[in-house]
């Protein structure tokens, strides 16, 4: 028995360091985008100028706005493009918009250790497979390998299913490179983000540098590429 309890006590002890180290690396996780470009006969950078306008009228000439596109023209100009001078006449349109819905409830659980699935601590319990959760319209969401902190914590219940509710925003970036001459579409490309806060001030900069890793891309290819947090960069 004083085995037993002194095993238990080794076990929490470990567990609530364990948790510790998560909610420590929590402020450091990496962006994931999911982008799409398209592009049709995108010119070489030479120097061509571009204006960036936005797609929807009420956001152009907007503060907030403003600041998104010079993120914007900052990385087109790393690439060899440069931002049209006040009067002159561009070669290229770059329109951009962007967003994030109201949210969904994700409403997720887990087994603890008292279930079958779980192997105890030295066993396969924090490495067991991934938990596929059924989202709206039956939509499967697959959430990483099990670990106390993701399933609800080591509170009074640990050892038991644990449930977790949450809410879930959806944001994403729209760019389209035109040719001013005639309108003809030069470029479409598309980045999406899911994550568990609304601060556009800190998820659009995030869809920006998406959007222009490896710019421009393969043309109908659809990639995942992480964002390293400011602090790793």
């Amino acid at each position: 028995m004083m085995m037993s309890k002194t095993i238990f006590r080794r076990l929490g002890l470990a567990a609530m360091t364990g948790a510790a180290l998560v909610m420590a690396g929590c402020a450091a996780t990496p962006f994931r985008a999911d982008v799409a470009r398209f592009q049709t006969q995108l010119p070489a950078p030479q120097g061509q100028s571009f204006a960036i306008e936005a797609n929807d009228p009420a956001l152009q000439g907007g503060i907030e706005f403003g600041q998104y596109a010079t993120l914007v023209a900052g990385e087109l100009t790393r690439y060899g493009y440069r931002p049209a001078a006040p009067g002159e006449k561009a070669d290229m349109v770059v329109r951009m918009d962007y967003g994030i819905d109201k949210g969904r409830e994700r409403v997720v659980s887990s087994p603890g250790f008292g279930n079958p699935w779980y192997g105890g601590y030295y066993g396969r319990g924090f490495y067991s497979p991934p938990v596929i959760v059924r989202g709206p319209r039956g939509r499967r969401y697959i959430y990483g390998w099990r670990d106390p902190f993701m399933w609800g914590g080591f509170g009074p219940s640990w050892g038991y299913n644990d449930v977790e509710s949450f809410t879930v925003y959806t944001s994403d970036l729209n760019l389209q490179i035109s040719r001013a001459a005639d309108g003809y579409r030069l470029f479409e490309g598309h980045a999406q983000a899911q994550s568990r806060d609304n601060d556009l001030t800190q998820i659009v900069p995030n869809l920006v540098e998406a959007m222009f890793t490896n710019f421009p891309g393969n043309s109908g290819e659809r990639v995942r590429i992480t964002v390293a947090p400011p602090e790793k960069k």
